[in-house]
């Protein structure tokens, strides 16, 4: 049973705790909630105290009263102070812990100025490469769109001429083939016609 475990925990370690000590220091054995009501069961029989300091309460054995010691109740409530105010010790340090890494962060970031002046250098930057553009723009002689469309007829009416004079030249070298002992290449070698220059010639007008 949880209660059991924990009332033999307070009395075998004879100090105050809070619930999430207890918690911790039995390996989460039990859950919180777990602990929670056992804790609240045993105060309910007399079996160990609760102690209420602020928001913080701490738990701890029942000490029997002897001859010998009068002051163990005075010792408990000590001790239960000490519980709480190291559980407030733990809290305030994790909390220091968190505005360190924020503060951090915010240290990192460029301040306002910085910032503003790496806004000006981007528009200096940007103001310097319009004026470029502008300049080539009025340094560029641009053709005109009716020129443009009078050297595309042209190159049409080019191409389709050496296409025909070329079919027309074919035609003719095949006539002869048909008498020549050698071959088509020789043929051409021999009177002087270049088809790589041909395919060129076609490349650059297409």
């Amino acid at each position: 049973m949880a209660s059991q475990a924990v009332l033999k925990y307070l009395q075998d370690t004879n100090r105050p705790y809070s619930a999430n000590d207890i918690v911790q220091n039995m390996h989460k054995e039990y859950s919180k909630s777990q602990i929670q009501k056992s804790l609240d069961e045993l105060v309910a029989d007399g079996s160990i105290i609760e102690k209420v300091y602020g928001k913080q309460k701490v738990y701890c054995i029942k000490q029997k009263e002897t001859a010998e010691d009068n002051n163990d109740e005075e010792l408990t409530e000590l001790n239960a102070k000490i519980a709480s105010t190291t559980n407030l010790l733990t809290n305030l340090k994790n909390e220091l812990t968190t505005t360190e890494a924020s503060l951090k962060i915010l240290l990192s970031e460029p301040t306002t100025e910085d910032a503003l002046n790496e806004v000006n250098l981007l528009k200096n930057a940007n103001t310097r490469m319009s004026e470029k553009i502008e300049l080539l723009k009025k340094s560029t002689n641009l053709i005109p769109e009716k020129e443009k469309i009078a050297i595309s007829k042209a190159k049409t009416a080019n191409l389709n001429e050496f296409k025909k004079r070329k079919r027309l030249c074919m035609n003719v070298i095949n006539e002869i083939l048909e008498n020549y002992p050698k071959s088509k290449k020789v043929l051409l070698e021999e009177i002087g016609i270049d088809q790589d220059g041909d395919q060129i010639l076609e490349q650059i007008l297409n």
